[in-house]
């Protein structure tokens, strides 16, 4: 745990969670994560900001050992990683009231079993004195559930935003300072969990363009001192542009798929368009998240068993299919023993995705050389339509 003050009257608490590598046992974490909350003093009232994960409430009372009570808590989201803690820190403070968006109210009833007279809703715009400053709620609804909120504290200029902008980056370091770094991590968190509500996103990035916003504090990650970084690249991420990038995720069995798939990667650099391709036994899930943030172009390279998917090409395409990435075209290669439905089956696991389905290229058995060269027409059929983004 690490409490700092960021700013006179306001201390951030830190619990990394360095160790921890799985999240909602489905994201790879390999920096680990931290759960940051915000502890606000003003001359007449105090608050805390969100808290922290369930399995660290000892570390996170720690840093509330000897702090005079607090007159509110904000829960700026349900989610446990968040919000595990605050029952905790409602026991230790009797009087301080929780304060929610009415979406969330019924949440915090039903996650953590919090008593409705403990709870207050907060309106989208309200505000709250403490004295000196003046706390404003901003629904955020879909960022990335449907009850999330952030709080703004004008008189210092910072946002706080809870899983907004936030990276899984255990670190000691405060502030965003290897800027390299934290993209990275917050790319990644944004692919995992942000990026099927980018609409949703791009009109909250249009309300905050509004405020002159000094620092943004997740509850996830560092602060951000250059706010702007970090807007920019959400503002990338969320847009509708595509770029001349092609993922290509696959699984051999006995080697033909694999022939497939080395052909279309080497066609496609031949022509100009970046790859990145995925052994899906071995890969890192949230690295394909990522890659699927700006790509153009998904390739399944997809073996059949027992005339349906592998199951590893099945899997990639359900998360691609729950991420709903921007992409707009998709395909499909792949070999099969007797016979395959892989073409339909696939397609249909991909039914949010408004992408155009280019030709399959399927064999029997062990690929000929046509066949390869079916496969390099595909991939020129993909740098063709690259040439037009």
């Amino acid at each position: 745990m690490i409490k700092r003050e960021i700013a006179p009257g306001v201390w951030s608490i830190v619990v990394n969670d360095w160790n921890r590598r799985l999240f909602d046992s489905l994201i790879p974490l390999p920096d680990g994560t931290s759960y940051n909350a915000y502890l606000i003093r003003g001359r007449e009232k105090s608050v805390l900001i969100d808290a922290s994960d369930a399995a660290k409430v000892p570390e996170f009372l720690s840093a509330l050992e000897g702090e005079s009570p607090v007159d509110f808590v904000i829960g700026q989201h349900v989610e446990q990683d968040h919000a595990g803690a605050i029952p905790a820190v409602l026991e230790r403070f009797p009087k301080a009231i929780l304060l929610c968006t009415p979406k969330a109210k019924g949440m915090f009833e039903d996650h953590l079993h919090i008593p409705a007279d403990r709870i207050r809703t907060v309106a989208d715009g309200e505000t709250i004195a403490l004295g000196g400053r003046t706390l404003c709620f901003l629904h955020t609804p879909w960022v990335h559930w449907p009850e999330t909120m952030c709080t703004w504290v004008g008189e210092d200029r910072i946002l706080f935003t809870c899983d907004f902008f936030g990276s899984h980056l255990a670190t000691t370091d405060a502030e965003a300072s290897d800027e390299c770094r934290v993209y990275e991590a917050a790319k990644r968190y944004y692919a995992e969990i942000m990026m099927p509500f980018r609409g949703q996103i791009r009109n909250h990035l249009d309300r905050l363009a509004g405020l002159p916003i000094g620092r943004i504090a997740p509850s996830h990650g560092p602060l951000y001192t250059r706010p702007g970084f970090i807007l920019a690249a959400y503002r990338d991420w969320v847009s509708e542009t595509c770029k001349n990038i092609a993922v290509v995720p696959y699984v051999s069995m006995h080697g033909s798929t694999d022939r497939m798939i080395a052909r279309l990667v080497s066609r496609l650099a031949e022509r100009q368009v970046t790859v990145y391709p995925f052994d899906l036994p071995v890969t890192d899930l949230g690295k394909l998240a990522e890659s699927l943030v700006d790509a153009a172009t998904v390739v399944f390279g997809v073996p059949t068993v027992l005339a349906g998917p592998h199951p590893a090409a099945a899997y990639a395409a359900l998360l691609a299919n729950a991420l709903r990435p921007k992409i707009r075209y998709a395909g499909l290669v792949g070999s099969y023993g007797w016979a395959t439905r892989i073409g339909d089956q696939m397609k249909g696991l991909l039914g949010n995705l408004k992408v155009e389905f280019l030709e399959p290229v399927l064999v029997r058995g062990c690929p000929r050389a046509e066949d390869l060269d079916s496969v390099s027409r595909l991939a020129d059929q993909i740098a063709d339509r690259h040439a037009h983004l």
